[in-house]
């Protein structure tokens, strides 16, 4: 097992990882991005997360599930362009949640699961 660390502030307070590779997978935590809007904070997540990925070894290709956290579903479908971009040709299982985020300023949270290794 192999902890991926982004060196967050958060990552030390709560007692987390950005990633964990075990078990053939990469684990990537629930991840917000900074920006004024769902879809700035969207794409940012999404840098962050990919960021991990690399670290891990993997990439954005391999992910096989995916869910996102909006504290208001109606800000999800603005967030389609980007999400269609990132996945393209390799689009993972997705699940979409309406619930609170840690706090008010985040709009979209989302969380990965893929394939470790390359390829």
């Amino acid at each position: 097992m192999r902890r991926i660390s982004s060196g967050g502030e958060f990552e030390a307070k709560v007692g987390y990882c950005r990633a964990v590779v075990a078990g053939g997978f990469v684990h990537v935590a629930g991840t917000v991005g900074q920006g004024d809007d769902v879809v700035a904070q969207c794409r940012d997540a999404l840098r962050v997360i990919k960021e991990a990925l690399e670290k891990a070894g993997s990439g954005m290709e391999r992910v096989v599930r995916v869910t996102y956290m909006l504290p208001d579903r109606a800000e999800f479908a603005p967030c389609f362009p980007i999400l269609s971009e990132t996945f393209g040709a390799h689009p993972p299982a997705a699940t979409m949640i309406e619930c609170g985020l840690i706090d008010d300023k985040y709009r979209i949270e989302i969380e990965v699961t893929a394939l470790a290794g390359e390829g």
